[in-house]
Formats: C-alpha cells, sequence, structure tokens
C-alpha cells in the first residue's frame, strides 16, 4: 500500500511540474507595431529543458528569448526554470540592455545552480519604430535573419553559457531589419536531428523551409518548419526542439 502512495505522489508532483513549465512559456504580450512572432516547444518528455519567452516593454518594444539547458528531464527543467525566473526579473529593470540582461541572469544563475550545470540564451529587443534588433547572446546557436532574397545574416555575438563563470561579460550585436524578413532562432534539438542515414537536418534545413513555405504568418511559418524537420527526420526526436519566429512587417 505505501509503494502504491508513493507511486501516486510522484505521478502528481511530475503533472504539476509540467503544468508549471507550460505556464512559463504561455505568453499574452500584446502586439507590436510592424512585426508579429510566435514560438513552440515539443519536449522529448513530458518536461525539457528548452524555453521562450516574450515579454513587452517600454516604448511598445518587444522582449524575446529563446534558452537550452544542459542535460535532460527534470534536472534540465529546473535548470530553465532558474534562468526563465531570473531573466523576467532582470527585465524589469534593464530590459532594453540586452549584455546588462545576460550579465546579471548569468549571476544568479552561477550562485543558484550545480556546479557541472549551465544554459544557453539568446536575447533580444526589437523596437517596432525603427525595426532595429539588438541582441546579446550566452553560447545559444545564432539566430537567423532570412532576408526577403533568400540570404541568411547571423546573430552571432557570442559569449559564454550561462552559469560557467559568475562574472561572464557579454557584447552586443544590431541588425537593421525590413518587411518580409523574418528572424528564426531555434536549438539545437531543431539542427542536429537526423534521418535514417545519420544526416543532420542542419541550419540549411531551416533555411529553405522558411523559403520554400511562402508563409505569410508565423503560425503558419512555425508549422511549416516542424514538418520540414519532421519529413526530413521521420519524426525522430532526440532532444527537446524549440523554434521562435519574428516576421517583420
Amino acid at each position: 500500500m505505501t509503494t502504491d502512495a508513493t507511486v501516486i505522489d510522484v505521478s502528481q508532483d511530475w503533472a504539476i511540474a509540467c503544468d508549471v513549465q507550460q505556464r512559463f512559456m504561455d505568453f499574452a504580450a500584446p502586439a507590436v507595431d510592424t512585426i508579429s512572432y510566435g514560438a513552440r516547444c515539443r519536449q522529448l518528455k513530458a518536461i525539457g529543458g528548452d524555453c521562450y519567452d516574450f515579454l513587452p516593454l517600454q516604448h511598445n518594444r518587444l522582449a524575446f528569448v529563446i534558452g537550452d539547458a544542459s542535460g535532460k528531464s527534470l534536472p534540465a527543467a529546473l535548470m530553465i526554470a532558474n534562468v526563465q525566473s531570473s531573466f523576467r526579473t532582470a527585465a524589469i529593470f534593464a530590459g532594453n540592455e540586452p549584455s546588462s540582461i545576460l550579465e546579471a541572469v548569468n549571476r544568479q544563475v552561477h550562485r543558484s545552480s550545480l556546479s557541472n550545470a549551465f544554459a544557453t540564451l539568446f536575447y533580444g529587443v526589437f523596437d517596432p519604430s525603427t525595426r532595429r534588433l539588438r541582441y546579446a547572446n550566452a553560447g545559444h546557436n545564432p539566430p537567423m535573419v532570412v532576408r526577403r532574397d533568400g540570404s541568411i545574416v547571423w546573430l552571432d555575438a557570442a559569449g559564454l553559457p550561462l552559469g560557467v563563470l559568475p562574472q561572464s561579460k557579454y557584447g552586443e550585436g544590431g541588425l537593421q531589419l525590413f518587411p518580409g524578413e523574418a528572424v528564426i532562432a531555434y536549438t539545437d534539438g531543431v539542427t542536429e536531428a537526423v534521418n535514417g542515414s545519420g544526416e543532420e537536418w542542419g541550419t540549411e534545413g531551416i533555411r529553405k523551409a522558411a523559403i520554400e513555405s511562402k508563409a505569410e504568418n508565423v503560425g503558419d511559418l512555425v508549422d511549416s518548419i516542424f514538418r520540414s524537420l519532421d519529413a526530413f527526420s521521420g519524426r525522430r526526436q532526440t532532444d527537446d526542439a524549440t523554434v521562435v519566429v519574428l516576421l517583420v512587417h
């Protein structure tokens, strides 16, 4: 009888953890002039180590983030929850300063995480009045900007992952965006998906999916990317897979 009760309690705790993590990625940020945005996280297990977030800032600016914690399942989920809660707190005070955000989050993550745990994080701020993007990157896969002619610009300002060193510094990058362009951020569960021959989908797979979809809204573009990914991999998933998309108008 004791064993059965323990199983039920663990199951209930797991369900609560899943619900809490989903709430972290439920966003209700308002519409922003000159851009539309959306995302999807498809986890390998019930809970995982990927995250995304959107946060409204002053002057109608939009902050967005995508992250990936080391490890799998519950340890990774706890790590990424720490990252996301730290990010939301820091954004209240310095949301328009990407490098300051990452430095503050890194200090908190380093203090409160195990020595062998870390997370990558990309943070961007879009200004709708100028269509300019500012960003900083803590070891995350560089997002791509798909220009209207199909060419790619990489958002590759680099820095160490969060939690590695307590006083890490992060540089900033900036890019002017134009109507018809797409910003696509992703985790390595997307690009490292493999087909039956062991070939990786890679960033070229994302670029082709974005161009060939001819999608005019964010939801259709996200759907198209995942459909193309599944067609390539046969839905072989070995890691959490997350995609964040911003479409410039």
